[in-house]
């Protein structure tokens, strides 16, 4: 089963939300991890994309973006529901729930305090738990 982690951060800006996306996608691809981040829009997908390039000076989590030549890196950014070879870790960044996500080990939502954002990643997290996955909370507001 799917293990689901949402990280509430205390930031309310999208660009926030994605340099937190940048970190742990960094994190789970130097584990070994094969990441899929569900991105709302191709927009969104090389906006990140850029900032995976530039997140931090001494790392760089190679990627792959849909609809672009594939060079089978172990993260992959799309906006569709297809990530035919990544089965190891989901970062979803959709407002909704993807539907492969049960494909994968682990899903990770980040919840920013963005009011839109809030009012989906709820949604997201009952539509979980009503459905018995098992939820953990990483709640980053806190010093």
């Amino acid at each position: 089963m799917t293990r689901i982690d949402f990280y509430i951060l205390a930031e309310n800006t999208p660009e926030k939300r994605l340099a937190f996306a940048c970190r742990l996608i960094d994190k789970a691809q130097k584990l070994g991890n094969q990441v899929y981040v569900a991105c709302e829009s191709e927009t969104q997908a090389k906006s990140l994309s850029a900032q995976l390039w530039s997140f931090q000076p001494e790392s760089f989590a190679a990627h792959d973006i849909e609809a672009e030549p594939q060079r089978h890196a172990k993260v992959l950014l799309g906006w569709s529901d297809d990530a035919p070879h990544h089965h190891g870790v989901m970062v979803n960044l959709k407002s909704e729930v993807p539907t492969s996500f049960s494909r994968f080990e682990r899903l990770t939502e980040i919840v920013s305090q963005e009011p839109e954002v809030l009012e989906k990643t709820r949604q997201n997290y009952s539509f979980y738990r009503e459905r018995g996955y098992p939820i953990n909370n990483h709640d980053l507001r806190r010093p």
